[in-house]
This record gives C-alpha cells, sequence and structure tokens, in this order.
C-alpha cells in the first residue's frame, strides 16, 4: 500500500490544534501531580485556543554535549534549541522537556528555549588547549533550523564559529532553511569538513503534515537536497523514522527519491516511543487515524518485544524480531541498489586549528 492511500481523518477531535503536532500536554514525569485535559462539551473558537510560542534563554555555560554511546556515531553534538515548534508527534527528544520542568506535549512545541551566547561559548571551548578535534552534530535532538532560527540565527553564528577553526560539522534538519547558509557550509565541504542529513518520514504531502505540521513540505526537502548538492554540499537522506503500518511501505520510494535527488547516503531508523511519547503517540493515532491505530501499534510491538518501546543499546535504534529484519533488509538492499553509500563523504578533523595560533610544527620552527 503507498502512503498517499493513508486516509487522515480531517476533524481530529478534542485535543487536537491545527499547526500542531498534539494538544495535550502530559504530566512530567518528574513532578508529583499531573493536570489532564476534559472536554466539557463546548467548542471554542480555534483562535481563542491556538497556543503561541514563547522563546525562553538558556544561561548554560557550556555548549559541545558529550556522548558515549555504543550506537551513536558521533561523540559531540551542540543543539542550539531546546523543544521545537516544528511539531512532530513521533519526535523521540519530547521526552527530554521533562527535565526543564515541561510536558513532552504541547509545551515542547511552544516553550522554545534558545541558548543566546552558544556562538560565544563555542569558540571558547575549542580555544581550550585540551580541546581534542572531532565532528561535532548540530540537531541531534531537535531540529537547529526549526522556525525561530529565522530570526535568532544561532545555528548561523556557530557555523561561523565552526568555520574559522575548521572544525568540521554534520548537520541533522527536516527544514529547507538549512540553504540559507549554503555559503558557509559550501566553503566547509570544499574542504571535507561540512555535510548535511535530510530527514524525510513520507513523501505524502497529507501525512506529513498530520505528523509534522511546521516542518517543511517533503518536496521542499527533496529540493533542499538538490540545491546543497547543487552547491558542492554532500546531502544524506535519513528516511526516519520509519513506522511499522503507516510510512515503512515508503521505504524504497523515498530513498529513490533521495537519490534522484542528488544525495550520496542513506540511513534509518525505526520509530521509538519512549517515556511520554508512547501516550502522546497513541493519541495522535486514534485523532487521526483511527481506523489504522490498531495495527500500527500492534506492528510496534512486533518490531519491539511485546511494547511500545526498547531502550536497549543495538536494538533500540533498528528494532528486533521478523517485521525489523525485513525492514533492514529491504533498506540494505535500495542503499546498494541506489549507490547510497555512507563511506563515500567522512569529514576530515586533521584541518582544525585555532584563529591566531600556530600549529604545533609552526611552533617548532621557531626554535
Amino acid at each position: 500500500m503507498s502512503a498517499s492511500r493513508v486516509q487522515i481523518k480531517r476533524e481530529a477531535g478534542f485535543g487536537a490544534l491545527k499547526g500542531r503536532g498534539t494538544g495535550l500536554n502530559p504530566a512530567n514525569r518528574f513532578e508529583a501531580s499531573r493536570r489532564d485535559a476534559f472536554h466539557d462539551g463546548w467548542d471554542q473558537a480555534e483562535e481563542a485556543v491556538r497556543p503561541q510560542t514563547s522563546l525562553i534563554r538558556d544561561a548554560t555555560r557550556s555548549i559541545i554535549a558529550r556522548n558515549d554511546s555504543p550506537d551513536l556515531s558521533f561523540e559531540t553534538s551542540i543543539n542550539p534549541y531546546r523543544g521545537c515548534e516544528h511539531g512532530c508527534i513521533y519526535c523521540f527528544a519530547r521526552p527530554s522537556h521533562a527535565y526543564l520542568g515541561f510536558s513532552a506535549g504541547l509545551e515542547f512545541e511552544t516553550n522554545i528555549v534558545f541558548k543566546p551566547d552558544a556562538p560565544k561559548l563555542l569558540e571558547k571551548e575549542l580555544s581550550r588547549p585540551g580541546y581534542k578535534p572531532n565532528v561535532i552534530v548540530l540537531g541531534s535532538n531537535t531540529d537547529p533550523y526549526q522556525p525561530v532560527e529565522r530570526t535568532l540565527g544561532l545555528t548561523r553564528a556557530i557555523l561561523e564559529v565552526l568555520e574559522r577553526f575548521n572544525n568540521p560539522v554534520a548537520i541533522v534538519t527536516k527544514s529547507a532553511l538549512v540553504l540559507r547558509d549554503a555559503d558557509i557550509l559550501g566553503r566547509m565541504a570544499a574542504k571535507g569538513l561540512a555535510k548535511v542529513h535530510l530527514s524525510i518520514t513520507t513523501l505524502d504531502a497529507d501525512l506529513a503534515r498530520a505528523m509534522e505540521p511546521r516542518a517543511a513540505s517533503p518536496a521542499r526537502r527533496l529540493a533542499a537536497i538538490a540545491g546543497l548538492v547543487q552547491a558542492g554540499i554532500p546531502a544524506a537522506v535519513m528516511a526516519s523514522p520509519m513506522i511499522p503500518g503507516l510510512n515503512d511501505m515508503e521505504l524504497e520510494r523515498i530513498l529513490e527519491a533521495a537519490a534522484a535527488a542528488g544525495a550520496g547516503s542513506a540511513y534509518s531508523i525505526m520509530l521509538r516511543l519512549p517515556h511520554e511519547l508512547g501516550e502522546l503517540f497513541t493519541d495522535w493515532l486514534n485523532k487521526f487515524l483511527p481506523e489504522r491505530a490498531g495495527h500500527v501499534l500492534s506492528l510496534i510491538r512486533q518490531a519491539r518485544a511485546g511494547a511500545l518501546n526498547d531502550a536497549q543499546f543495538h536494538s533500540r535504534f533498528q528494532g528486533s524480531g521478523p517485521y525489523a529484519q525485513l525492514l533492514r533488509q529491504r533498506f540494505s538492499a535500495a542503499v546498494k541498489r541506489l549507490g547510497l553509500d555512507e563511506a563515500s563523504s567522512r569529514l576530515d578533523i586533521s584541518q582544525f586549528r585555532v584563529p591566531g595560533r600556530a600549529l604545533p610544527s609552526q611552533q617548532m620552527s621557531l626554535f
């Protein structure tokens, strides 16, 4: 079945908000009390209840996050924003908003925490004598090109710092706004210092609008891949997350469309539903795809050892069981057929330098 046959319920009912992934705010798992939405039978005008986005300053003193996860291909990352206005209902980062005292639901989409000092902090960290050059990933948790970036420009300012230091960067986004920074990324890519990963979950515009209400359309993301490649910037496609029974039948078509646009490599992960996300995604399915909800949830459990989520290393991204294995086989076969080889554009950390500071070899030549 093609994704174009997925019938989205137009009037999703109580708790659904136009332009938002969810209208729910499930309890913060770290709080003792909770608040539940209650429908009293009265319909309110949409304009009266439509929530606005709030920007909250983050006075963090460090900017580079480090991880030692055995199933992540990177060690260092930067997320200039916490929370994401794209509102993707499936986003694994939603539960992380609980650490800030917010809900993983609507508050994740409307309470956006930003780091105004990120560029200055980054320059300070890169200048430290003990800094070990590494590829820095932008957008490992939330999208660095979400709508507020048009105004605040933190991601561009971070790229300017990374370019001055010749520190390689890999970007993960589902926004065509990345093309705005093609000038910086193009110069870095010419030296093997930049790569962009575009996330494409479906080619069905209606399904994308329901799942990812404020993200770029699938067509614009494909156009972004083409624009990046034309500017000399290596682009990869992330066919993720694959949701059993909902978009997994599109896997090969997504990869084919991305390859045709110029993508040189591809990645894919299975849907993850940690913590509050299971409740939110189940509610979304029941509102927008009620006839399919039970089947989708059943297939997810088949690929997650009977649960909606699997937090174990090595299986959390790919799932387990026959259904997940078949999906991996399909992905591998398509990647091979389309020539989407991830090893073709590795980034170079050997060119790192601190502006104004002599390289070790240059220092030795002075004596």
